[in-house]
């Protein structure tokens, strides 16, 4: 049995109710942004502790070495806009709707992404089949926000 779907649905579950949780965190502050700051010193915690617990906390020279100066603060920079604009927008818009955009999103890059391998990604072509699923995946987002007005 593949167990790997069943990680990945976890993991959404996972990050959609740390989200709740963390733009909760900023609403009762008043600082989506130390909200943030939080949430992800306390991820960087936790990963420090689980690599020097693993053992596996030594890195070769060659291997930092290896790694192109933009990867090193982009993914963050990234993940921290990201993430900060979604505690930042849970509290106007409802976990649901905000999932279901930045779902929208990330597929839609994805997409884009995996069809000319970026980042050394497996290529993976954009079909008829996926074209069809994006314009159903714009339709469903149509159909499950219907027309809210959200509170700005």
């Amino acid at each position: 049995m593949n167990y790997l779907p069943f990680l990945a649905i976890f993991a959404g579950v996972a990050i959609s109710l740390q989200a709740t949780l963390n733009a909760r965190l900023g609403v009762l502050l008043q600082n989506t942004l130390l909200g943030t700051g939080i949430a992800f010193m306390t991820g960087c915690l936790l990963c420090f502790i689980l690599v020097a617990v693993s053992g596996k906390f030594a890195v070769k020279t060659a291997s930092l070495q290896a790694v192109p100066v933009y990867l090193w603060f982009t993914g963050g920079a990234l993940g921290a806009l990201g993430v900060g604009l979604l505690y930042f927008l849970i509290p106007q818009m409802g976990i649901g709707a905000m999932t279901v955009y930045s779902l929208s999103g990330q597929l839609l890059i994805a997409t884009i992404a995996s069809h000319f391998g970026w980042l050394d990604l497996p290529q993976s072509p954009v079909t008829l089949q996926k074209v069809v699923g994006l314009f159903a995946l714009i339709a469903g987002i149509m159909l499950i926000n219907g027309e809210k007005a959200y509170a700005y």
